[in-house]
């Protein structure tokens, strides 16, 4: 049996805008994800703020109106964190702290504390500790407030200054030392995966929560650890993986999420380069989401980013045992039927039939259409292995002549 203080949980009230950028429904999924964010960094969101305005505030980010309220909730309920769904400036990080007097967090800060415990191998440690470095290094000056007394100036260049100084020059050389660290872990990566020999490589790659962990173990045999929260996988894990008699590599990797940080795409790049050096990939979906076609669009948008867009992929719809269409009567006139109404075979009729069969719908959890999941893996890398090693190809039959 648990001990009490195993399950007790940081009380956390959650702050997002409404603007041209993201409407009502876009705010509450992006506040849905903050809170499974929050969840999972092990916190328990008591209520939500959302405010209808052009731009964010350049000092406060809400209204003063709605930060005032925040305020007596806060001091009324004994909340000890407050997290805002955009990334705030330093400026504001400041200001916002002085008012509500507790813990002030953005979805940046969030995301990179969640990395830090989920952070197991030396390689994940040191990236994620050089993304925090870069994170702290502009907001240094918010934790010298017990120094703002000692104002700059002729005659009261105070020890403030210097130790504010001080401090930035030594995350500055800690920053150098953890790039040169992983530049150097980069080459020894680099020298392992050589050592793999010509095995064809497949990569998963999707919106991170998609079941991407589970069809590992599934097609590998594996225990790669698998769990309902954000980012449980966070070291890229290589298994050898053999259909029929063709073995390759498949590697899990880290999921992507919407407004990534720019710290985590440039000291992750390392952990993407399974993905670069892949020769196949397999976006996963998950096709019970709402908005799973959003996320398609942000696992694309940083596939981009790391030169990966127009390697040969093939979309893999998980969970579709989770799948539930809403309601529709045709009779109700007041209400228009959209995508949230399709049933998964009105899906397949849609942009999904144009994927050039590359499009797949299983259920990882239930081995649900892994057959067919395995016949076209193995007909798609005996084809690569096929146009690598042409004059060993007969060591790998057509599928028709295997059993799977």
């Amino acid at each position: 049996m648990l001990e009490k203080k195993d399950i007790t949980l940081e009380k956390v009230v959650l702050v997002g805008i409404i603007n041209q950028i993201q409407d009502e429904a876009k705010s509450k999924e992006y506040l849905d994800e903050l809170e499974f964010l929050t969840f999972t960094a092990g916190g328990e969101v008591i209520k939500r703020y959302v405010q209808k305005m052009d731009m964010p505030n350049p000092k406060t980010f809400i209204g003063t109106g709605k930060m005032e309220e925040v305020k007596q909730f806060v001091i009324d309920n004994e909340i000890g964190t407050v997290i805002f769904d955009d990334e705030l400036s330093p400026a504001q990080e400041r200001n916002i702290s002085k008012i509500l007097n507790c813990k002030i967090l953005d979805r940046t800060n969030l995301i990179l504390d969640i990395f830090a415990q989920r952070a197991q191998t030396s390689y994940a440690r040191t990236q994620v500790e050089l993304a925090q470095c870069e994170y702290l290094l502009p907001r240094l000056k918010g934790m010298w407030t017990h120094l703002e007394r000692q104002k700059g100036g002729i005659g009261m260049r105070g020890p403030g200054e210097t130790e504010i100084e001080t401090d930035r020059r030594i995350v500055r050389d800690k920053i150098a030392l953890l790039k040169e660290k992983i530049k150097t872990i980069d080459k020894q990566m680099a020298v392992q995966r050589g050592n793999r020999g010509q095995l064809v490589r497949v990569a998963l790659v999707g919106y991170t929560n998609v079941g991407k962990s589970t069809l590992m173990n599934v097609i590998s045999k594996s225990d790669v650890f698998a769990e309902n929260k954000l980012f449980a996988t966070l070291d890229t894990t290589v298994r050898k993986v053999v259909i029929g008699n063709l073995p390759f590599l498949v590697s899990d990797t880290v999921g992507f999420i919407r407004k990534l940080p720019t710290q985590l795409i440039e000291s992750f790049k390392s952990t993407l380069d399974e993905v670069r050096e892949a020769d196949l990939l397999l976006h996963v979906v998950d096709i019970s989401h709402s908005n799973f076609e959003e996320h398609i669009d942000s696992v694309n948008k940083i596939l981009s980013e790391i030169d990966s867009k127009d390697k040969p992929t093939i979309m893999v719809f998980n969970k579709i045992d989770a799948y539930q269409p809403e309601n529709y009567n045709p009779e109700d006139l007041q209400i228009e039927r959209t995508t949230a109404h399709y049933s998964l075979k009105e899906w397949q009729k849609t942009w999904m039939n144009r994927t050039e069969n590359n499009a797949l719908f299983i259920s990882a959890l239930n081995k649900e259409n892994l057959e067919e999941f395995r016949k076209r893996i193995y007909d798609e890398v005996r084809a690569i292995h096929v146009q690598r090693f042409p004059y060993n190809s007969f060591l790998y039959p057509d599928i028709e002549e295997i059993d799977v």
